[in-house]
């Protein structure tokens, strides 16, 4: 079965509380289960890994190539502005990956406007809330297992 990283990044355990009228009231928690609900679609298996510590993501990419996941589905949050680190983690395994944000980055503050992943990623998606997540792994799903992405979104 396939399998594909889910790696959320720093503060975003409290979504659903954190500044809704930017993030929404989603909870995490709600997030994972629906991605699990289209994984299971697929017949793929989603692993799921948050964490406010830069290097324990880090870990979490290089454990997720090393046992063999065949795509990542990322909101590095923060970090997606500031981590050469994470980045260079992706280079390094070659596991490629979808960048996802609930919010729209470019219609944000200047510093948010900028990601040190986009470039590497197989595409963006920001600004759909939630529903982004659902897209990204739907894409990612075609395009490493060369499903097409059916189905009702």
């Amino acid at each position: 079965m396939n399998r594909f990283l889910v790696l959320q990044g720093p503060n975003l355990q409290f979504l659903g509380t954190r500044e809704p009228a930017i993030y929404g009231a989603c909870t995490l928690v709600e997030i994972q289960a629906g991605l699990d609900r289209v994984a299971a679609e697929f017949g793929v298996l989603c692993v799921h890994v948050q964490s406010d510590q830069e290097g324990a993501l880090i870990e979490a990419v290089h454990r997720a190539a090393a046992t063999g996941c065949v795509g990542a589905l990322v909101n590095a949050a923060g970090y997606t502005h500031t981590s050469v680190a994470l980045r260079d983690a992706f280079l390094a395994t070659g596991l490629p990956f979808v960048e996802v944000h609930l919010s729209n980055l470019h219609a944000r503050e200047s510093f948010r406007q900028t990601s040190l992943l986009a470039d590497k990623a197989l595409g963006v998606i920001t600004g759909f809330g939630p529903l982004g997540y659902e897209l990204g792994l739907r894409a990612l799903v075609a395009s490493r297992c060369g499903t097409p992405p059916t189905g009702g979104v």
